[in-house]
């Protein structure tokens, strides 16, 4: 199966590392422009050059704080006044760790407006030209925990469950213009955030980090974490034309660790 995207436009997210990456590296390579948006400005300006990059290829950056609802707000309008992308990558870096007891109603606000709602303001955004255009893909990297919840993910576990249930409404609505809206759940990838969430349990258990990754592993059927590049690769397949039959959907990406049907 061979993957293209010569003329086509890609916005991903999360992009200066891990996953968010694994995803611009794997679409560059396929052949779409991309727009890589973080809040790591040298990291973006290294990564652009970096791209696989053809004749046609005109990458760009877009320097953003996830964390500042309203300054991204500003940052992505005035981005799309200018542009428009035929595959957007809703990818945010994740919210503190922590469980139920120690979370109070402001860091659940924090939360919505770091993985909620900078994806529904990105997306409906996004959605005009690919209207337009009879086509377009809005893929979410979610979390295997919308579907066993964390326990000291408790934010996560609930905001990216309503990233999930909004993206299931879309599809229904969208689908009529050739569009699919679909959500990768994510398992254990080595990314500098599982290093860092591996660090801190470790601490909480007065344990070796390397104990915590050997247990993590072993919670997955092929008893390994999981490497970026493997999930570019989905990330491709359902922004491409062969996958324009799948919408709505929740795909795990996890190495066999949900046992949940």
């Amino acid at each position: 199966m061979d993957i293209r995207f010569e003329g086509k436009k890609a916005l991903v997210g999360g992009a200066s590392g891990g996953i968010g990456l694994a995803i611009a590296k794997q679409l560059a390579k396929s052949g779409a422009e991309v727009t890589l948006v973080a809040r790591n400005k040298e990291k973006l300006e290294k990564i652009k050059g970096e791209l696989a990059c053809a004749q046609n290829q005109r990458h760009r950056y877009l320097v953003v704080d996830y964390n500042d609802f309203q300054s991204y707000r500003q940052c992505i309008n005035d981005y799309f006044k200018e542009h428009a992308v035929d595959i957007l990558i809703n990818n945010t870096q994740g919210p503190a760790a922590g469980g139920a007891m120690e979370k109070n109603i402001d860091d659940y606000q924090q939360a919505f407006d770091l993985l909620f709602k900078t994806t529904v303001l990105t997306t409906e955004l996004a959605l005009d030209g690919m209207i337009e255009k009879k086509w377009g893909r809005v893929i979410n990297v979610a979390s295997v925990s919308v579907k066993e919840p964390l326990s000291y993910l408790v934010l996560s576990n609930s905001i990216r469950a309503a990233v999930v249930t909004w993206a299931k409404s879309v599809a229904l609505d969208v689908g009529i213009y050739g569009i699919t809206v679909n959500s990768i759940l994510t398992g254990f990838f080595d990314t500098e955030r599982l290093g860092q969430l591996n660090r801190e349990k470790a601490e909480k258990m007065g344990v070796p980090e390397q104990k915590v990754t050997q247990a993590m592993e072993e919670l997955t059927a092929l008893r390994r974490i999981g490497d970026p590049a493997e999930y570019g690769y989905l990330a491709a397949f359902l922004a491409s034309d062969q996958a324009s039959f799948i919408t709505g959907t929740s795909i795990p990406i996890d190495g066999g660790y949900l046992k949940s049907l």
